[in-house]
């Protein structure tokens, strides 16, 4: 891991580089310093040390990282050469995945509620825009790719949340009703929910493709679809398919959710003379919500990482980094497009995380009530 390239020195954005090592990339003691910081960490790592310590060192550890490959840019750069480039090599991925899942264990060990892990997730975006405010990272490549792209980085990126919350709210409006229609009425039930399975084994560029033909009929024949954005290419297909691909997890929590509902809560519910309406709302979703609501993380989730595909069919979003350093062979800009997507995808597990905890204690009180 250590002995493994820190950074990678490369003449231009697209030619390959020169890997450097941590004490090649750091001037100096900087890089021992680096070297003999980390090596403890591990070390208190290894032996028995509560929580808090653990988390307080692998935090500790990623900001050295942080600042440690800004500054290496700044020393690998030769003065006054516009066109060299310096990107984060193996050995410093490798660093950040390594300490990243020591964090998380060790706030996995501390079992904080609710609110903290949302305070812990808005510390860490606070951090981020930190890092970005004081130029620590203009030097590296990943950001000269920005510092060229600003302005459509931020129109994608809007294009890119548009395409998944979007989504994912259009299939709640339509798979909430459908699931717990689906759950009164259980001659329906394997129907729903093996239609929904079989759009879902569908690859996602295939469904993409295939929406091409009717959205452009669509576009063409019905007077004022083109002027609502309905086309053959570019949003809509990429919106309906992964409204689709939303279905079946929302349709199928929702059916699991309310079936686990304890027949004592239902009994009690009408014995103080509820109606079926009442006991929907009042009972049954608040019991069944965990379970949608997983459901609804996993759609979420899902749809940030699909929704990057959608540049293959001019839809936008972060896809579009994506797939123009491919072509280009340009990886720190492939790099522009998937790290806000995991970025992204990690917040709305973490913030989805913290609703279902919530939303799990409410059922407990009111039983314990």
């Amino acid at each position: 891991m250590f002995a493994a390239s820190f950074a990678v020195l490369k003449p231009n954005r697209i030619l390959q580089g020169q890997a450097k090592s941590m004490l090649e990339s750091l001037p100096g003691a900087s890089g021992w310093g680096l070297l003999l910081l980390l090596l403890f960490i591990i070390l208190i790592a290894l032996i028995r040390v509560p929580a808090w310590s653990r988390l307080v060192g692998a935090v500790a550890a990623l900001a050295a990282l942080v600042f440690a490959i800004g500054f290496a840019a700044g020393a690998l750069t030769p003065p006054g050469n516009s066109y060299a480039r310096v990107s984060p090599a193996a050995g410093f991925w490798v660093l950040v995945f390594a300490f990243a899942l020591l964090a998380a264990d060790a706030i996995t060990r501390l079992q904080p509620p609710p609110w903290m892990r949302l305070l812990f997730l808005g510390v860490f975006a606070l951090l981020v825009w930190g890092i970005f405010a004081s130029d620590l990272w203009a030097g590296l490549s990943i950001m000269k790719e920005y510092a060229g792209r600003s302005e459509v980085f931020w129109s994608e990126a809007g294009k890119h949340v548009t395409l998944a919350i979007g989504s994912l709210l259009s299939a709640c409006l339509v798979g909430l009703p459908l699931g717990i229609f689906c759950h009164r009425v259980p001659s329906i039930r394997a129907t729903v929910l093996n239609t929904l399975n079989l759009i879902q084994t569908i690859p996602s560029i295939a469904l993409f493709g295939i929406l091409i033909g009717p959205l452009a009929w669509i576009a063409t024949n019905i007077p004022g679809a083109a002027a609502m954005g309905i086309r053959g290419i570019g949003t809509a297909p990429a919106f309906v398919a992964l409204f689709l691909y939303s279905l079946l997890p929302i349709v199928a929590n929702t059916v699991v959710g309310l079936a686990g509902v304890p027949r004592e809560a239902n009994d009690a519910a009408r014995g103080i003379g509820m109606t079926d309406r009442q006991r929907l709302i009042q009972v049954e979703l608040p019991l069944a919500m965990p379970v949608i609501l997983t459901g609804i993380r996993i759609v979420l989730v899902q749809n940030i990482g699909l929704a990057t595909i959608a540049a293959l069919i001019g839809g936008g979003g972060f896809g579009v980094f994506v797939f123009q350093g491919i072509g280009q062979t340009a990886m720190d800009l492939v790099l522009l497009g998937a790290v806000p997507t995991v970025a992204l995808a990690f917040a709305s597990a973490v913030i989805l995380d913290a609703l279902i905890q919530m939303s799990s204690a409410v059922p407990q009180r009111a039983t314990s009530a």
